[in-house]
């Protein structure tokens, strides 16, 4: 049975963060990308390949070489998930605030 891969476990991993990183600004074949780790370049295809699965990078051919594109739209389900507890965070924050605006002034008057 085929596991469903999803953004959340593209970027659970920090060597695929970096990776995302790395292609972000400019794509870069495999061997370029391998280089930069030091692990061996087939565990480097394995992140490529979850994510691709992924959908967070775009792998094509050119020539030899077989070139990784960033394709970082996926991400904005992440920033949206992230924005839901920002959010909540925020008002949670914003209550205490008041809260303790209201024990300065009964303690102190002000």
């Amino acid at each position: 049975m085929e596991m469903r891969r999803d953004v959340y476990q593209a970027i659970a991993d920090p060597t695929r963060r970096a990776i995302i990183n790395m292609i972000s600004t400019k794509p870069l074949n495999v061997n370029a990308i391998a280089e930069q780790f030091d692990v061996t370049r087939q565990a480097i295809s394995l992140h490529v390949k979850i994510l691709t699965d992924c959908g967070l990078i775009r792998v094509r051919q050119e020539g030899r070489d077989r070139v990784c594109e960033a394709q970082l739209q996926q991400l904005s389900e992440v920033s949206v998930w992230v924005d839901q507890y920002r959010q909540h965070w925020e008002s949670k924050l914003d209550e205490m605030e008041k809260y303790l605006e209201q024990l300065k002034k009964e303690r102190y008057g002000k």
